[in-house]
Parts: structure tokens; sequence; C-alpha cells
């Protein structure tokens, strides 16, 4: 037996898992301290009512002899992916095939499964600081990488790559710089793709966050993306199914890769439970999508006071508009991680170092609106109150 010595690459610890660690050390030694968790991306308002019903009455047919379901379509039940196609594609000009949805377990686990698509030799293009997922997975495969440096300098928008790259991982509002792409930006991306005959595997788990009408919600928006283009979207941060997990990925026929998807998930996936589908289709209800909507709002609302309360301390930050996420420099003789334990040590505030994210996120850390308001008040104030 010979182990993959390609995961020997990776950091000794996943980011999140270390951010949990130094909390879990912190809060034991100071039981008495209360610690206000601005770091990891998870949601924190409960499940919309609409969806919990809906999963309330998935659970009572799977109690019942005649409405009991046993395993279900490993690419999901045609009943969501139609209700997709209608309500995240049709209304923004994109026709899609019921055969090229994919419902799974969540946007974190496509990310990381696409990878077995391709062959090992592909070149990989990542912009960087990057969601750890698209690197580790990368490394895991032994794949060369080129990372894109995204930095204040060229507006946390990367550059085409210099050497041709055979995959490209885009994610747009951006985790975790909260950037976006225009139109023509993105456009530039696809057409490069087209001459290049590369893939992008593009990210759009935060698209519901979206305020600017000129910032395409889908990249097949663009003309020509659906010959080159996988899209990966969650319900997660939109519906908060962070606990129920379900997501969903379109693999366009036009990319020649819809069978083999297909066929890798029929042999490795059992397919996402009937419970999670249900409370999934309640999203798009009249009812779902209004609960969803004032979610959203809240955490729009809180990036919008986490971002003005940061400037108003002195803070260079940005994002926070079209993303729940706001990037924030660390004061000069500070880099990611000492900063990170000073907000930790003197305000029991808990952020996301930057470094985490790659060599350009070096010298920032990540605040997340995923958070209580009230929290993220106290987290300004005792921020204030230290200089």
């Amino acid at each position: 037996m010979q182990p993959n010595t390609h995961l020997q690459q990776l950091d000794g610890n996943y980011l999140f898992t270390e951010i949990v660690r130094r909390t879990e050390a912190y809060r034991q030694a100071n039981p008495d301290k209360q610690i206000l968790r601005l770091g990891v991306g998870d949601v924190t308002r409960p499940l919309p009512q609409p969806i919990v019903e809906a999963m309330l009455r998935a659970v009572e047919e799977m109690g019942q002899t005649d409405t009991f379901r046993g395993y279900g379509l490993e690419n999901g039940y045609a009943w969501l992916r139609e209700a997709i196609i209608e309500n995240d594609y049709r209304p923004r000009g994109v026709t899609l095939d019921i055969k090229e949805v994919f419902i799974s377990d969540g946007a974190g686990s496509d990310i990381g499964n696409l990878g077995e698509l391709f062959a090992a030799s592909n070149r990989v293009a990542i912009p960087e600081p990057a969601y750890p997922a698209y690197v580790d997975s990368s490394l895991m495969a032994g794949r060369p990488i080129e990372f894109l440096p995204c930095t204040a300098e060229n507006g946390f928008v990367p550059s085409l790559p210099e050497q041709r790259a055979d995959i490209i991982y885009l994610c747009y509002p951006n985790n975790p710089t909260g950037s976006v792409l225009t139109r023509g930006q993105l456009a530039e991306w696809v057409n490069y793709a087209r001459a290049h005959q590369s893939i992008i595997i593009y990210d759009a788990a935060y698209e519901a966050f979206i305020q600017d009408p000129d910032i395409p919600h889908s990249i097949y928006e663009i003309e020509g993306a659906k010959e080159v283009a996988i899209e990966v979207r969650s319900f997660s941060k939109t519906a908060g199914f962070t606990g129920v997990r379900c997501g969903y990925t379109v693999v366009p026929i036009e990319t020649g890769l819809q069978a083999m998807w297909l066929r890798r998930q029929c042999t490795k996936y059992n397919g996402t439970s009937y419970i999670s589908q249900r409370g999934a289709l309640a999203a798009y209800t009249p009812e779902g999508k209004a609960a969803i909507r004032a979610n959203i709002a809240y955490y729009q609302g809180t990036a919008q006071l986490l971002l003005n309360g940061l400037r108003a301390l002195g803070y260079e930050v940005s994002g926070g508009v079209n993303a729940p996420y706001i990037w924030c420099r660390v004061p000069k003789g500070y880099d990611s991680w000492s900063f990170f334990e000073y907000l930790l040590h003197t305000c029991q505030v808990v952020c996301t170092p930057g470094a985490g994210f790659g060599p350009s996120g070096e010298g920032y850390i990540r605040f997340s609106a995923f958070s209580d308001r009230h929290d993220c008040e106290m987290a300004l104030e005792r921020m204030k109150n230290i200089g």
C-alpha cells in the first residue's frame, strides 16, 4: 500500500478547523468571557417556516407505508430540478434541460468531486485569496496550479492566466473578498475559456446577495458560457440549509461532461434525501421566497453595519455590498493570524485570518455577516474601546 502523497502538501489543519481549535482553547481558558463569532460563514437565522413545514410533511410521508420513499434518482427529483430551472434561470434568459441539473448535498461536496472529471495533468488557475477547497482538491489530485493574485491594487479582480489553464475556478460574489465581476469582466473569462478549450468551475453560492442590477447572477447570462462552464449553487447561504445540506450543480450538455458527471454520481452518490429536497422545493413557493428575501435582507443589513462600522474605526475595508463578507486590512505591525489572536484575546471577537485563503490574503481578515446583528454591534463597540 502506498498513500496518496499529494495530501501531504496540505496544511496540517483545515482553515476553519484551526479557527475552531484556537477559539475553543481560549473559551476553555476563559469560561466567563462572551465570545462573538464573526468568522465562519455559517448562517444564524433559523430555517424559514414554509421550509420547516414542508420538511415536516416529508418526514410524515417517510413514516407511512404508502408514501415512504427509498433511494431517489442520483441527480435529484424532477420536480426540484424543474423548479430550479423555472425560478433561478429562465427569468434571466437562460434555457436549461432538466438533464443538466444535478441535486447534491451541498456546493462544497460538488466542488471537491468535480475534479474527478479531469485528468491529473490538467493545469488549474485559481484566483487567490480563495475558498480553500479549490486549492486543496487540486493538490489532492496532483494538478499544477497557477495562482492569480487578487489584491487591492487590481481591485481584487484577477488577471487572465499567463500560462494556458485547463481548469479555472471562479467564485462570484467572491469568498472571501466580497468582490464581484461585471458582465464585461465575466465575458473575458468565458471568451478565454472558449479560445483555449478550458472549463470554468463557477461557484455562485452567494448570488442571492447581489444588489447591483448590472452584476450577472449566473455565468450562463454570458453568451457561449454553456460551452465552457459548470455552475455550482447552494441552498445553505440563501435558505439556511447549512445544517440540512442541499445544493445543485449545472453541467451543460455543450461542455461534453454532462454524461460523465451523471455516470460518476450514479457510482459514488446515492442521492440527496427526499426530506431535504422537499425543503428546497418549498424555497420556491411564494411564502418561501418572501421568507428568504427577509433573511437575505437581514444579512445584507448586518454587512452594511460591519462595513460602515469598521470604516468609522479607521479600517481599510471592501466587500459587504453584493456579498456577505467584509475584507479588512489588518493594522501595521500585525499579520493575519496575530491580529486574529489579538481580537480574540482582547475583544473576544472571532474573525477569519486572510492568510488561510492564500498568500494574497496575508495582511487581511474576513468578517462574516452571517452573524447576529447584536453581536456585530457589540463587536464594533469592543473594537472601538481598544482603539
